[in-house]
């Protein structure tokens, strides 16, 4: 393999990418958790959270929000890393309707299947021995499928690819890289719980937290172009292929 994929060089990269585009990166970031944090705030007040419609609103209103918010941050990712060399435009990292519907599409799939293996938990607790098998499996399936779908948000950003493609191509884009990519995520999620934890002693140390979320979302960006780099067998200059 001409290139292949090292855990050691995603972190390099990512953190380059990141020291480069701090301000523009971080910016966003700030702006995206104030106006989540408001739109949160001004939802509760003119709905009323009693009624389960009222919820459902609130609940939808804020998936859209985030799935925006998640889907412009992994543009502007995109768009900084291709435009390295060149200057870009402010539109360039607007998600399209078809991004925002293909995300939540997943997201509602992915729900979908939680609620009903939680239901199917409940029902079997009248089955002791038969409950903990189940959980066990549920479990360690469900983190094996999470690492396989991992890039699914990537492929529809990147490629524009509907959401059943995207998860097949995330599929296949995994195969072969599971242990890596399990090293990326725990290193990922060892960045957040720790500053996390730490949050409860210290509140302000909850505030690298707007830091730390766009920091981790460009690793995992980087890591699904240089998996495509491996796969494809040819150099990884993030800022001219693609």
């Amino acid at each position: 393999m001409y290139h292949p994929f090292s855990v050691a060089d995603t972190f390099r990269t990512s953190w380059y990418i990141f020291k480069k585009n701090f301000v523009t990166i971080t910016v966003y970031s700030v702006i995206a958790f104030i106006l989540l944090s408001i739109l949160g705030i001004i939802i509760e007040i003119i709905i009323s959270p009693e009624e389960f419609a009222g919820k459902m609103l609130v609940y939808l209103i804020l998936i859209f929000v985030q799935a925006y918010s998640t889907l412009g941050l992994y543009k502007l990712i995109f768009t900084v890393i291709d435009s390295e060399y060149y200057e870009f435009e402010f539109r360039q990292v607007i998600p399209t309707l078809k991004m925002i519907f293909s995300y939540l599409v997943v997201v509602f799939i992915i729900a979908f299947l939680v609620t009903n293996f939680t239901i199917l938990v409940d029902y079997l607790e009248k089955y002791p021995a038969i409950v903990d098998i189940v959980r066990t499996v549920g479990i360690i399936s469900g983190i094996y499928i999470a690492l396989r779908i991992m890039f699914f948000n990537s492929f529809i950003v990147d490629d524009h690819s509907g959401p059943i493609e995207s998860l097949k191509q995330s599929l296949k884009l995994t195969k072969g890289f599971m242990m890596k990519v399990l090293i990326v995520l725990l290193v990922i999620i060892v960045f957040i719980v720790i500053p996390a934890k730490l949050s409860q002693y210290f509140p302000l140390i909850s505030l690298t937290l707007i830091f730390i979320y766009p920091f981790v979302n460009i690793i995992l960006a980087v890591t699904y172009r240089k998996l495509i780099y491996s796969h494809q067998d040819v150099d990884d200059d993030l800022a001219e292929t693609k």
